[in-house]
């Protein structure tokens, strides 16, 4: 393992992001230690797993935290994803760690703790249903583009690092990606972490300056094989 996720627990949130790890093709690995949830995860004879709590140094070391690129901890207890933060941040100081908190309260002191993100799913789940009401076509919108209205679409990212010589330091219309893929370039990422949305057609793809995609998988596919420096494995 190298470059994967690490996702503690595997209760209803859990579940949901390794379904959609797994749709990406994203490699991860679960760690659980629930008997029945285990057991649920050996049926499906496609989940790599470990055995174990995600609260013990030794379980994230020999899921390969070290080696890893991101951590999603799960957990229902918001001080053992306390716990999980702090730990993977002193293996892993560039890890990047995503984790769900119960209690508002909490919010604060996984940020501390070295979490880049949290959620709150039932913060998210509220907002979600009184915008249903208030915006219904928005929230359709939504639906359609990021995939949960059975519709292909979905974003991609594409880094500075990776994209071929001949796209570095070009404006989006020199790129011109929309005419030869169908996918449009929907947003930028600067080094300092700025986004810049629906950027002008003249702005141009510096260094270190992250793309942001939107387009149905076929046409992010053919993106890619346009876009990207081919890597030899």
């Amino acid at each position: 393992l190298e470059n994967h996720v690490i996702v503690c627990g595997f209760g209803r949130n859990g579940k949901q992001v390794c379904a959609e790890l797994a749709n990406e093709n994203r490699q991860f690995i679960i760690i659980e230690s629930n008997e029945e949830r285990l057991e649920y995860i050996k049926e499906l004879k496609t989940y790599l797993f470990i055995d174990g709590d995600a609260t013990n140094d030794d379980i994230l070391l020999k899921a390969k935290i070290k080696e890893a690129k991101a951590l999603i901890t799960t957990l229902p207890k918001d001080p053992d994803n306390v716990y999980v933060v702090l730990t993977a941040r002193e293996m892993n100081p560039s890890i990047t760690i995503i984790s769900r908190a119960s209690d508002e309260s909490s919010e604060a002191k996984l940020k501390r703790a070295g979490a880049n993100n949290v959620i709150m799913p039932e913060r998210i789940g509220g907002t979600h249903m009184a915008t249903l009401v208030t915006k219904p076509d928005i929230m359709e919108f939504i639906a359609l583009i990021t995939g949960q209205a059975g519709v292909s679409f979905s974003f991609e990212e594409f880094q500075h690092e990776d994209i071929k010589p001949e796209y570095k330091n070009k404006t989006i219309k020199d790129i011109s990606i929309k005419k030869q893929t169908g996918a449009t370039i929907i947003g930028l990422k600067s080094e300092d972490g700025k986004f810049h949305v629906n950027p002008d057609l003249s702005t141009i793809v510096q260094e270190k300056m992250n793309i942001i995609a939107l387009g149905t998988k076929e046409q992010l596919e053919k993106m890619k094989t346009i876009l990207l420096v081919t890597k030899l494995v």
